[in-house]
């Protein structure tokens, strides 16, 4: 049997199918950017990612990592998860 024999049914299906409108490779990427600059904020502050935890005397800086992070966080759910993706 010719492979043509086999797609020749199947193409208009495959060319009426549309393209997802969601991005979950693109929040994934957003996403581990954000954690790779969370990251790097802790490591200039001397700290290390992960391993320090919410207290009284947390250091300013790690609290202001945190809100960069939680901001990235939410931008990437409000762009990236809407952004086409072939």
């Amino acid at each position: 049997m010719r492979l043509t024999n086999i797609l020749l049914p199947i193409l208009p299906v495959l060319a009426g199918m549309q393209s997802a409108q969601a991005g979950p490779i693109a929040y994934g990427l957003c996403q581990t950017g954000c954690n790779v600059v969370a990251a790097a904020c802790y490591a200039a502050a001397g700290f290390t990612f992960g391993t320090v935890t919410a207290a009284p005397t947390t250091p300013v800086v790690l609290l202001g990592c945190n809100a960069a992070l939680g901001t990235c966080s939410a931008t990437c759910a409000t762009v990236a998860l809407l952004a086409p993706t072939p």
